[in-house]
């Protein structure tokens, strides 16, 4: 079966067509949902949010068209598990201060899509394992004891390149808002 014959049969509301999603892209989900649960939760909390990922898929099936659905399942899975992990926590680990900028500056009055892009390029200039570090800790959640354990290093030297990914973004996003006359 292909994934657009599943789609339409998923559409009309055929079990099967679910499970031939679950069977295709249950592993895959498991992964994203595991890599952000991970060492937070339960393995019962990682497979019922997985779970929660294919009903969503069932009660949107209608809305979909057949383009790129590993791609929606995985924003899916990433949003399903940083709610879960919000709900749980009420406020996500950061050990650290939040990157805090000018509130009055150039960057609060840029589009949600101009700040995303400038954070984005700032990030991917950052050397790849303070980059990797800065990713599963701001973006996937990971609390330092998890990074370190995954990643092969102490807890200090984590704290130690988010302190610089966090300064060196500062610095990348003040320096545009001198460039530009901002702040």
């Amino acid at each position: 079966m292909t994934e657009a014959i599943a789609l339409a049969k998923l559409k009309s509301g055929d079990q099967e067509a679910l499970g031939w999603f679950i069977d295709r892209y249950g592993a895959y989900v498991g992964a994203i949902v595991n890599s952000i649960l991970s060492g937070a939760m339960s393995r019962a909390d990682v497979e019922e949010v997985t779970a929660d990922v294919f009903i969503a898929l069932w009660r949107s099936a209608g809305k979909l068209i057949p383009l790129n659905l590993k791609g929606y399942l995985g924003r899916i899975a990433r949003n399903t598990a940083l709610k879960k992990l919000r709900e749980q926590r009420q406020e996500l680990p950061l050990e650290e201060d939040m990157l805090v900028l000018e509130e009055d500056g150039l960057i609060e009055g840029m589009t949600l899509r101009e700040r995303d892009s400038l954070v984005r390029e700032a990030v991917l200039s950052m050397p790849e394992l303070d980059r990797e570090i800065f990713l599963r800790h701001y973006y996937y959640c990971q609390t330092v004891p998890v990074i370190a354990e995954k990643l092969g290093l102490k807890p200090n030297t984590v704290k130690s390149r988010l302190l610089r990914g966090r300064e060196k973004l500062r610095q990348s996003l003040t320096g545009i808002e001198a460039v530009m006359g901002g702040g």
